[in-house]
């Protein structure tokens, strides 16, 4: 084993806390009985989704298979049956949350999200409220400021600081401070100003009967007053000190990991925590909401404790089955004033159907349970509260705990040869009064030896590749991405009016992330994880002098290169159908476009979807032939009885012309007869239909260079339904060299034989044989007889070319692209082959052949 990553010198400092050493099973016992699907996948994205376990599972397929559950709005045995059950898991959720059944309801919803949504929709808001969350929150948390200023209440951000202060007997005092950024607000009213016009109404209201009744009359009454009520209840509620102000954190960052210090919640009940730019300033009643949503799979709120109004939590990230329900976790006294207007089967008591009435039910968790609650999901809960009660919670904080701190430790000592280095971690130099301590997760950046970023696109995409499953991005958590990650205002408006979006590839922009990788633990998680995730790391993004130098030049053979060397056209291969199988021929014609017909046709959804076998393998096994003798394209699918002959005139094109944009290229395109678009659509498997381009319409390829003076002339170059270029060209020796380093590799991880890697997985269009191994990273142009092409560089590869197909189905690995990834990268792009462009104007017959000496020119 690696000296560095050593499990002894692991366990001799986190020995105790690591491996659930006092519990029935131990963490290796846990993963070989209970986690077998894993194999060898390395998974870190439990701060996303956590896993089930197979006995976990087991339970519930017998309790489900063993169990009569019945609609539980009845009066049935299986009704009652299912009615127990929910009971009973609301207290063991109340349990797990250490909250008193006496002061908090346990609410069934269909997970966070939603819990956060119907506090947010019920809130008491008025003109006076104050909406305040700090950066640190989920997209879901911020999302209930659009309640909160629809209705004219303030929504402030905020930042928590420590103040640390003099005092006369011990000398020092420690504090919170609480900063606020912009006030949000919608509309021109000034709250804050009340006017004599606005005080008369005032009292006029408390003088009336109306007022009064409001509190406790009759339902006829009520409705009688509802508009004059509704007109100065604000005003009211501001006057009577009956406002309502909201206070929202995470008991655990989903970016950084940061827990919270809890005692937060004192401090904004009682009012010791100032909040500046509230209005009124520290009006009213402040209520506190704790998003437990992540924090809850390891360290959940005591509420015995942290006297929180509202927590909210979904159950899929404590223990990864079922997903779609959470809970809302309410203090009674606090729930009462959530105002709710719908009503539904199972809400109510009473309803008469053409009169407005309905009376609800007195229980808090009726009232707020629309519909029938997911009864089979919630009995599902008990089987994965009995795996974590098993393990038992502080148990696995520490487990997990620990396999983060060894992470972030040696991530940290991670150095490039010139000693800068390696690894940015977010978090870690946060105030410890304000934060508890540090939760499972890591979030983090990658430096290169020259300062700038690797992006974490490339990471993930890197990752996935040896099998480790993490997340990138900003996770949902915006303001606290900016905050760690240092990003201004203008950094982020910039950033969206370059299109960046989240789950987009713009890592790096303007020299910046735009985001962070993630790695979380889970309650299964070993040290053997962490152990191959720093090896990753190591391997992929610290280069060493005897290595080749990863995010410099690809490995290239060009240097020294014999003038002598001979290229020939080993094979020509044509794809007349976007993403589909191709053909292969002895001699083809040239034209505008490329070869003649390649590309020509792409098959796409009705909603305007173009389709690839990056979403649909099964276009993979979907065989191509053009015959130019019988002008047919002819079309086959294991899918299919029948083939399918395409005329290659525009006989079979139906209705006229229109015009698609495609990678900022314009087509004009044409369909075809419906029962063209029913073969395609069972071969792929999905509705679809079948255009064509014609090309003459193509626009200019947007980054073309000028060709070298005297060798091709200057017109426009025209494309059919490809990506970058009209050709790709791979080099035969190239392609062995790629094989034997397969070869070597898997010769050290398996005894298995790897299987030989076809030039065809890469999709050229021209194979060309002679020289050495990657010389046609050095060719600027080149000559096949007659007609001269241009080098526009490096073919990016993604994972389809680790996708094949064999005996009508398709297969996925991680080669070859895991081997190209350590030796052909450069600035997170993995090359191989090399793109052309025709040179010459095609305005008349010109062909290549089989066999036809390649000329390159490296000047």
């Amino acid at each position: 084993m690696d000296g560095e990553f050593d499990k002894e010198r692991f366990l001799k400092e986190f020995g105790g806390d690591y491996g659930y050493p006092n519990a029935l099973h131990n963490i290796d016992q846990i993963r070989a009985n209970d986690f077998k699907r894993l194999n060898d996948v390395v998974y870190l994205d439990h701060a996303g989704a956590t896993l089930y376990s197979e006995s976990q599972m087991q339970g519930v397929f017998k309790d489900l298979s063993s169990t009569l559950y019945g609609n539980p709005h009845s009066q049935s045995s299986c009704s009652v049956t299912t009615s127990d059950i929910v009971g009973e898991v609301r207290q063991q959720v109340l349990s797990f949350f250490n909250a008193s059944p006496r002061e908090y309801k346990c609410i069934f919803t269909s997970g966070a999200t939603s819990s956060l949504k119907l506090v947010g929709e019920t809130f008491p808001w008025s003109r006076g409220s104050n909406y305040v969350y700090t950066m640190e929150n989920h997209n879901s948390v911020l999302g209930i400021r659009e309640y909160a200023l629809r209705q004219g209440a303030a929504a402030i951000a905020v930042d928590i600081e420590d103040i640390t202060e003099s005092d006369a007997m011990s000398g020092r005092k420690s504090g919170i401070k609480i900063v606020p950024h912009t006030v949000q607000r919608r509309g021109e009213t000034d709250c804050g100003k009340i006017d004599e016009t606005n005080m008369a109404s005032y009292e006029a209201v408390e003088k009336s009967s109306f007022y009064h009744n409001l509190n406790r009359s009759s339902y006829s009454q009520t409705i009688l007053n509802r508009n004059l009520c509704l007109t100065f209840l604000p005003v009211c509620n501001i006057y009577k000190g009956e406002t309502y102000n909201l206070f929202a954190f995470p008991s655990e960052c989903n970016f950084s990991g940061l827990r919270f210090n809890l005692d937060l919640v004192n401090s904004i009940k009682e009012g010791s925590c100032q909040i500046p730019g509230t209005f009124p300033t520290q009006s009213g009643h402040w209520m506190v909401l704790i998003d437990a949503a992540k924090g809850s799979s390891t360290c959940p709120p005591d509420l015995s404790k942290y006297k929180a109004d509202f927590v909210v939590v979904s159950f899929y990230k404590l223990f990864g089955y079922p997903t779609g329900i959470g809970a809302l976790i309410a203090r009674n006294e606090s729930v009462k004033l959530l105002k709710k207007t719908y009503f539904s089967g199972g809400t109510v008591a009473a309803s008469i159907a053409d009169i407005d009435f309905y009376q609800r039910r007195d229980g808090v968790e009726e009232y707020f349970e629309d519909g029938t609650v997911s009864f089979l999901s919630i009995a599902s809960l008990h089987h994965g509260f009995k795996v974590l009660n098993t393990l038992t919670m502080p148990a696995i904080s520490r487990h997990t705990s620990s396999l983060a701190s060894y992470v972030r430790n040696a991530l940290l000592k991670l150095r490039h040869e010139n000693g800068n280095c390696v690894c940015i971690l977010y978090g870690i130099n946060d105030n410890e009064s304000l934060f508890d301590s540090m939760g499972p997760v890591i979030s983090f950046n990658l430096k290169r030896p020259d300062g700038s970023w690797f992006g974490y696109r490339e990471v993930e995409k890197l990752a996935s590749l040896s099998n480790i499953q993490l997340r990138t991005g900003c996770f949902c958590n915006p303001g606290a991405c900016a905050k760690h990650l240092g990003l201004s205002h203008s950094d982020l408006v910039s950033n969206i009016e370059a299109g960046h979006v989240c789950w987009d590839d713009h890592d790096i922009l303007n020299g910046k992330p735009t985001g962070a990788v993630r790695v979380s633990f889970g309650y299964m998680s070993t040290f053997e994880d962490a152990m191959k995730l720093l090896k990753f790391i190591k391997s992929s993004f610290v280069p060493q002098m005897t290595h080749n130098i990863t995010g410099e030049r690809p490995y290239s053979a060009t240097e020294g290169v014999e003038r002598t060397s001979r290229y020939f056209l080993k094979s020509i291969t044509v794809y007349p159908i976007k993403s589909c199988a191709g053909f292969s021929v002895g001699s083809w014609p040239l034209s505008n476009t490329g070869l003649l017909h390649d590309r020509e046709w792409l098959l796409k959804s009705f909603n305007g979807e173009i389709l690839t076998q990056k979403k649909v393998p099964e276009m993979g096994l979907i065989s191509t032939l053009v015959d130019l003798k019988l002008g047919l394209l002819i079309v086959e699918s294991p899918h299919c009885k029948e083939k399918m002959q395409i005329e290659l005139s525009s006989a079979q094109c139906i209705g006229k012309r229109e015009v698609m944009e495609i990678h900022s290229q314009r087509y004009e395109v044409g369909g075809y007869w419906n029962e063209i678009d029913i073969w395609f659509s069972n071969a792929v498997g999905r509705p679809c239909t079948l255009v064509r381009s014609y090309a003459v319409q193509n626009q200019t390829l947007p980054n073309r260079e000028q060709c070298i003076v005297g060798m091709c002339r200057d017109f426009e170059t025209r494309l059919n339904f490809v990506n970058e270029a009209q050709f790709l060209l791979l080099l035969e020796e190239s392609v062995s060299d790629l094989n034997s380093r397969i070869r070597s590799k898997l010769r050290n991880d398996s005894l298995n034989q790897p299987a030989e890697i076809n030039p065809m997985r890469f999709r050229p269009n021209i194979v060309v044989s002679g020289g050495k191994p990657y010389a046609e990273d050095g060719w600027k142009s080149l000559k096949i007889g007659e007609s001269n092409f241009k080098s526009l560089g490096g073919c990016n590869r993604c994972h389809m070319i680790n996708m094949t197909s064999t005996a009508g189905t398709v297969q996925r690995s991680n080669e070859p692209l895991a081997t190209l990834a350590s030796y052909r990268r450069l600035k997170g792009k993995i090359y191989f082959g090399i793109l052309l462009r025709l040179c010459d104007f095609i305005d008349q017959d010109a062909w290549i052949s089989v066999g036809q000496e390649v000329m390159p020119n490296t000047d």
